[in-house]
């Protein structure tokens, strides 16, 4: 089948969802004339708001369920990068040499840029990709930015010429749907390796895996930008076909290209050579986490060409993105983060790093196998009274808190309007209330930015 030629195909959508990636490849499938069944575990109630959008084209859906025969009877399978690589239904199609794609897949596929640029890690992945497409945009006007943030770049393929700046964030899902293809963008950043997502990868080194795909099938003249103090990623280093850039909070050694601080300087290096870049107190992102995000980014963005003073000139005015520690409101002396997408508890610990007094914490939620012993340790720290979310998370962390005698105020709660009524009684002028929930949001949201939502609406309507 000619993978271009979509027209009258028999292709199986799973997985619509509702974070616009299955939306998006739908819409697209259905343009091109596609024969098109959709299947998603949600109802119809669930899938309510990307239902409403496919309104006009003729679609087949099969929803609360999959039917193997779907996935045996199509010549393409569009696979959600959140569904699990052994499922049964997509064993069934590779049984029947079905090819599987995915959104990105397609794109990668289908695009006529030469310019690709993905970013991948555990933390930081947005705000780096946020601020490097911020970056690139002041001088290339068409740079267009997508991926794992609710944008399938399908939505602006039309738009992209061969020279178009991509800027696309990549989950080790999205990262596993290329490999199938042995596709790598031919720029790339690894922020870090942390440890997560251990409910749906074997372990560490499984989960690392994915996120190596990111370079694997890269060429010599592709460039790799890696963390060089993350253990796992100094490592990736060797494998590496591509011309390997680090970003270090340490100096690095003369024969190594990239960026680091020094002496209040950002500096790049590269062939032995240093170039002050910007001062460090120019700076508006709290965090030495946030520090990382920016030395990745403008590592990235001076191979790429970009003048110093429109890095300069961004940085300054860049102040963070919406879920990441965002400050929503300061209300009565009180200041409201919103960290939602804080969904391991080193993210968490990195968010309470940054405060140098008490705060009070709005966390938990669903576990994903994930360890919450130092996540303890800075709530004892820092925590001055700790409300949580009802979940297999909360349990985990408050037996931990439990064994190092944590005994300031804990309060449990099963939504986001109850967490509201108790932090009333606990808040107090000066105070900092974050939700950082260091876990998934199944259950009590629909997601992470479904929690997120939520928590900026009340905080915007606070009297």
């Amino acid at each position: 089948m000619d993978k271009l030629n979509f027209k009258n195909k028999k292709i199986t959508v799973m997985g619509l969802g509702l974070h616009g990636g299955g939306l998006a490849v739908t819409k697209f499938l259905a343009q091109k004339g596609a024969l098109l069944t959709v299947t998603d575990l949600k109802n119809e109630k669930q899938l309510k708001s990307s239902l409403n959008q496919l309104r006009g084209f003729k679609i087949k859906y099969v929803l609360g369920q999959h039917k193997l025969s779907d996935f045996r009877n199509a010549q393409m399978i569009i696979q959600n990068p959140g569904v699990s690589r052994d499922s049964r239904f997509l064993l069934e199609a590779k049984k029947h040499k079905i090819p599987i794609e995915t959104d990105l897949s397609l794109f990668f596929q289908l695009c006529p840029s030469s310019k690709i640029i993905g970013i991948t890690g555990t933390k930081g992945k947005s705000t780096t990709t946020t601020l490097i497409y911020n970056i690139i945009k002041a001088q290339k006007k068409d740079a267009v930015m997508g991926g794992n943030i609710r944008i399938s770049p399908l939505e602006f393929l039309k738009k992209i010429k061969s020279q178009t700046p991509v800027i696309l964030e990549l989950s080790s899902w999205q990262l596993e749907g290329l490999a199938e293809r042995k596709i790598s963008p031919p720029i790339a950043v690894i922020t870090n390796i942390l440890v997560d997502h251990l409910n749906t990868y074997k372990n560490l080194a499984d989960y690392a895996q994915a996120k190596s795909m990111i370079f694997k099938y890269q060429k010599p003249n592709d460039i790799i930008i890696l963390n060089k103090e993350n253990a796992l990623t100094l490592k990736m280093a060797k494998k590496a076909r591509a011309k390997v850039y680090f970003f270090s909070k340490q100096k690095l050694n003369k024969n190594e290209s990239g960026t680091y601080p020094e002496k209040n300087w950002l500096i790049f290096q590269t062939k032995g050579k240093k170039k002050k870049i910007l001062k460090l107190s120019e700076i508006q992102l709290p965090g030495s986490h946030n520090l990382e995000n920016i030395l990745a980014a403008v590592c990235l963005v001076k191979t790429f060409g970009i003048p110093d003073k429109i890095i300069k000139r961004v940085i300054r005015q860049f102040g963070g993105i919406e879920g990441r520690l965002q400050l929503i409101r300061e209300h009565k002396g009180i200041k409201y983060y919103n960290d939602t997408t804080a969904t391991t508890p080193d993210a968490v610990i990195a968010a309470l790093n940054t405060f140098d007094h008490k705060v009070v914490l709005l966390a938990g939620g669903t576990d994903k196998k994930l360890d919450f012993k130092n996540l303890a340790k800075m709530i004892k720290a820092k925590v001055r009274a700790l409300i949580l979310f009802e979940g297999t998370a909360t349990e985990k962390l408050v037996a931990e808190l439990r064994k190092i005698n944590f005994n300031q105020e804990i309060v449990f709660v099963d939504s986001m309007k109850e967490a509201f009524k108790q932090a009333k009684y606990i808040l107090q002028e000066g105070d900092a209330f974050i939700l950082s929930p260091g876990a998934a949001s199944f259950g009590l949201f629909i997601n992470e930015f479904d929690r997120g939502e939520q928590f900026n609406k009340i905080v915007k309507n606070l009297k």
